[in-house]
């Protein structure tokens, strides 16, 4: 699984005009399900997710995780994160899971995290979707269950 990451101020997720999640303080996270993905890779990824020290503490070091500032999550399923680009000019995505594995492991992401105490808002799976965001930093970091 992969999960690219930002720390935002501000983001929300918008269908056709219309609102459908958004959050203050918090992050922003893509995810991609690869197709060689298994179960034990969620609870991996979102226990990283949980813990990882990306916001501010008092002395300005990146030193507090989600739970610690009461930030929100905002999970958006990307399936493009596992884009084949190393031939001509047109990305493959033959390394993405079928849309049926896609759907279940981010939906079970989603909720190992709010297990984890984390408030979490959704995209839609498989629509066509506008991300807004207001970076925080910019902080962006990538995570892969396979590196």
């Amino acid at each position: 699984m992969r999960a690219l990451i930002q720390r935002v101020k501000k983001a929300n997720v918008s269908i056709g005009g219309g609102l459908i999640s958004e959050i203050d303080k918090g992050l922003l996270i893509f995810i991609g399900v690869g197709k060689d993905d298994r179960e034990e890779d969620i609870a991996r990824l979102s226990k990283k997710v949980a813990n990882l020290r990306i916001f501010e503490d008092g002395q300005k070091k990146m030193n507090l995780d989600i739970k610690e500032t009461l930030g929100e999550i905002l999970s958006v399923p990307q399936f493009t994160l596992y884009a084949d680009t190393r031939k001509g000019n047109r990305s493959g995505f033959e390394f993405a899971a079928e849309p049926e594995k896609a759907k279940k492991y981010w939906h079970k992401f989603n909720s190992f995290l709010k297990a984890e105490g984390v408030e979490v808002k959704e995209g839609v799976f498989g629509a066509y979707m506008d991300v807004s965001l207001v970076n925080d930093g910019p902080v962006t970091i990538m995570l892969d269950t396979k590196i």
